[in-house]
């Protein structure tokens, strides 16, 4: 019995052995065969991306890749099901499905980059038509600025043109924020848009700029600072008409202090009337926009008895030998495709054209002139087009828009006329034949506001003026009648519907 016992003892050690080894070898079996699926795995997802790079940094498949998948994905679940093992089978599952995923990631990125691109170019697509719309809503808001260079681009030309600068002793009063120095930009600060957004934009400067060496004066004898060229510059004007009454108002020194001061400060203008050589008397200035090219002339009837300083006859540009101004427009017309003329002419204070602005618009017209746009009588005049029956030619004149700034010392019933100017506004295109004319016109209607302190006065748009501060304006010390109500009867009378 102790034998058995032991021999019993000996084979239940034996197979407690066994067993051991046997459980031993299954689990080197099995780390053999995840090790095997793992180097499968590693070697088919390194010909995968082979298969990519081949393809081109995997914005192309390959042609064999559908093949190369279904290879892989084959050969792994075959090395599950040749070792009978449900782990085996199970991890060539899992890393057949981890391929296939993979595989379908990347799929669903190409083409969620498809639908980014897609979405990118209907995104630039959208951002072109919004630019185009822009670019109309602009145009039709006369927003846009175009002189060639980086004004935008528009075909045509805007236009416009204020009337007179006339500094009285107020103004610069007003204005002078130390002994000796002078801030004119309140002047624009309501307008100065508009001006800036024009492809060409004049004013009238109506006292010569001698400046402060000269004496800052006002009427009857002006001299004004060197600061309100400034301002006009930083406001956006281009050209400045200088053929006025009071263009020798301080004789030689004046204009020639004026010429030297744009010059140098200002070159980018262009003065106009007024000059310091006989040469630059001589000259048609042109001003091409967008392929167009407008000639401009200045004149004005005289200088206050006045005459040129002594060897400079043609120091100012006058509105008395038609000989020569015929000359002149025939020069222009040879150079320019539109011709405009600039006259200092009229009746002071008349709301009517006067004969002599009547006779010198026919000369224009029958010379080829195509627009007229006058200065000088202080206060809004009549706006219309004339028709030469024997040539065709047809010519648009603005007899005279006023001030644009003053501080008259005149009271009485009329004198609120003088605080009420306009702004012309012309545009200038081609029309169907290749002729360059004029596509449409108006005036817009400004209001001087005068305000007793420093830096009051402003001009401000009839469109935005209000009661209230029609109620604050000082031109009521000197007319009573002004009002809001006033301003609008007065365009209505003189302008029709013509004004905005």
């Amino acid at each position: 019995m102790a034998d058995i016992y032991i021999l019993i003892k000996t084979i239940k050690n034996e197979l407690k052995h066994m067993k051991m080894y046997l459980i031993f070898s299954l689990m080197i079996c099995l780390m053999l065969t995840a090790c095997e699926g793992r180097n499968n795995l590693a070697d088919e997802l390194n010909e995968e991306r082979q298969v990519e790079e081949a393809g081109g940094n995997g914005t192309e498949l390959s042609k064999n890749e559908p093949r190369a998948v279904k290879e892989t994905v084959e050969n792994i679940n075959r090395a599950g099901n040749e070792t009978g093992s449900e782990q085996h089978r199970s991890n060539g599952n899992i890393n057949a499905q981890r391929l296939e995923n993979k595989i379908e990631d990347r799929d669903n990125k190409d083409d969620r980059d498809d639908k980014d691109d897609r979405d990118d170019k209907d995104n630039r697509a959208d951002k072109d038509d919004k630019d185009d719309k822009d670019y109309e809503d602009a145009k039709d808001n006369k927003n846009v600025r175009d002189d060639g260079d980086d004004k935008g681009d528009r075909t045509g030309v805007k236009l416009v043109m204020v009337g007179d600068i006339l500094l009285h002793d107020a103004v610069n009063t007003c204005f002078e924020k130390e002994k000796g120095v002078y801030d004119y930009s309140p002047l624009f600060e309501h307008t100065r848009d508009e001006l800036t957004l024009a492809d060409i934009a004049i004013v009238n400067q109506e006292v010569i700029i001698g400046g402060e060496q000269l004496g800052i004066t006002g009427y009857p004898s002006f001299n004004a600072p060197y600061e309100i060229g400034d301002a006009l510059a930083d406001a956006g004007f281009d050209i400045v008409c200088h053929a006025t009454n009071h263009a020798l108002d301080r004789g030689k020194k004046g204009l020639i202090n004026c010429m030297g001061y744009w010059g140098k400060e200002h070159p980018e203008i262009e003065v106009l009337g007024i000059h310091d050589s006989e040469a630059d008397s001589e000259k048609i200035y042109i001003s091409e926009v967008n392929g167009i090219k407008i000639a401009f002339l200045n004149y004005t009837y005289g200088t206050n008895g006045i005459n040129p300083p002594a060897g400079m006859k043609w120091s100012v540009d006058l509105l008395n030998d038609k000989e020569k101004i015929e000359r002149d427009i025939e020069r222009a017309e040879e150079l320019a495709d539109f011709t405009v003329v600039c006259p200092h002419w009229g009746t002071e204070y008349s709301l009517l054209e006067s004969s002599e602005q009547k006779e010198w618009s026919r000369l224009f017209l029958e010379n080829g002139v195509d627009l007229v746009i006058g200065t000088h009588p202080h206060v809004i005049e009549p706006i219309e087009w004339l028709e030469d029956e024997e040539s065709g030619n047809k010519m648009l004149v603005y007899y005279s828009l006023g001030n644009y700034v003053n501080w008259t010392s005149g009271t009485g019933h009329g004198v609120s006329n003088r605080v009420i100017g306009g702004m012309a506004r012309v545009d200038i295109g081609l029309d169907d034949t290749g002729s360059v004319k004029i596509m449409d016109y108006g005036v817009e209607a400004l209001v001087c506001h005068l305000i007793k302190k420093k830096g009051g006065i402003t001009i401000y748009p009839l469109s935005e003026y209000t009661d209230d501060l029609a109620a604050e304006n000082e031109i009521l010390k000197h007319d009573s009648d002004f009002s809001l109500v006033y301003c609008d009867k007065l365009c209505d009378e003189v302008w029709g519907g013509l004004w905005e």
